[in-house]
C-alpha cells in the first residue's frame, strides 16, 4: 500500500535546527567586530540537539543536527565575528564553524552569531553505544570545552504497548516510553494525520516522568494514519569551560505508520 501523507511544516523550538540573528533597522547600519574566543569568555553556550526522524524520504537539513550557538553581545548595536584560524571539534570530530557577523543578503542587516554545527547520521548512532558528547572550540588565544552527558545517543520513542505498535484500537490506551533512559522531557505531544488527510489533530495525553500516554478517542477514522510524538528534554551539562554558562536542550520527533482499527 502506498501511504500518502501530506504533512504541515514541523516547527521545532527556537534554536533547534538554526539560530536566529539579531536584525537592525533596514539599510546598513550595522558593521562586523573581529573577536578572538577570548573575547567571547564572557558569553552564555546553547547547545541544541534536532533528532527528528521522518517516516519516508530525506528529512530536512539540520533534521539530525547538534548545534552550539554563542548568545550576542550586550550591547544592542554591536556585531561580532569570530577571527579566521578557530575549529570546534564534536567527540574529536570536525564540526562546520559558522563565524557570524553582519549578513545584509536578505536587504537589510542581520546580525548572525558565531555557532558550531555537527550533522551525525541517526542510522549509525542507534546502533552505537551511548557517549557524552565533548564539543571543544580553540584558537590560538583560548579554549572553550562543553560536555554532554549521553550527547551522543540516537533518541527514541518505546512502544510500551499492549499490542502491536503499529495496530491501534479505538478506546484503548497506549504508552511510549522517551529514551535513553534517565532523560525527562518537557510535555510530550502526539498528532495523527489520516492518509491522504491535510489536517492534523491532537491527542490528549498524560505523562509520567519519560512514559506518554494517550487513550485513541472513538472518533478517531477507520484507517491508516501517521503518528507523530515529540518531545524536548533538557541536557545536562557536564563540564563547561572558557565561558560564563552552558545550556542544553535535546529535541526528538518521530513519526511512525498506524493502522487504526
Amino acid at each position: 500500500m502506498n501511504l500518502i501523507f501530506r504533512r504541515n511544516l514541523l516547527r521545532l523550538p527556537a534554536g533547534a535546527f538554526v539560530a536566529v540573528g539579531l536584525l537592525s533597522g533596514c539599510g546598513s547600519s550595522l558593521t562586523s567586530e573581529t573577536v578572538s574566543l577570548a573575547e567571547l569568555a564572557g558569553r552564555t553556550l546553547t547547545l541544541a540537539q534536532s533528532d527528528v526522524d521522518v517516516y519516508e524520504g530525506v528529512g530536512e537539513a539540520g533534521s539530525h543536527r547538534v548545534t552550539v550557538t554563542f548568545s550576542p553581545a550586550a550591547e544592542e548595536d554591536r556585531c561580532t565575528e569570530l577571527n579566521e584560524g578557530a575549529t570546534a571539534t564534536f567527540n574529536g570530530q570536525p564540526m562546520t564553524l559558522d563565524r557570524g557577523g553582519v549578513d545584509g543578503t536578505a536587504g537589510r542587516d542581520v546580525c548572525v552569531p558565531t555557532r558550531a554545527y555537527y550533522d551525525f547520521d541517526p542510522n549509525v548512532w542507534v546502533q552505537q553505544p551511548t557517549e557524552n558528547a565533548r564539543i571543544v572550540l580553540q584558537d590560538g588565544s583560548h579554549t572553550i570545552t562543553l560536555v554532554l552527558k549521553d550527547g551522543k545517543a540516537k533518541r527514541l520513542f518505546s512502544f510500551q504497548g499492549p499490542g502491536a505498535e503499529d495496530r491501534l484500537t479505538r478506546g484503548q490506551e497506549y504508552s511510549f516510553r522517551w529514551l535513553p533512559e534517565g532523560e525527562i522531557p518537557g510535555p510530550i505531544t502526539a498528532t495523527l494525520l489520516r492518509e491522504g488527510g491535510s489536517a492534523t489533530a491532537t491527542i490528549p495525553t498524560a505523562q509520567e516522568e519519560a512514559v506518554v500516554s494517550f487513550t485513541l478517542l472513538q472518533t478517531t477514522p477507520v484507517a491508516a494514519h501517521l503518528l507523530t510524538l515529540s518531545g524536548t528534554a533538557p541536557g545536562e551539562v557536564l563540564e563547561c569551560t572558557g565561558v560564563a554558562t552552558c545550556e542544553a536542550t535535546l529535541f526528538h520527533s518521530e513519526e511512525r505508520v498506524v493502522n487504526v482499527q
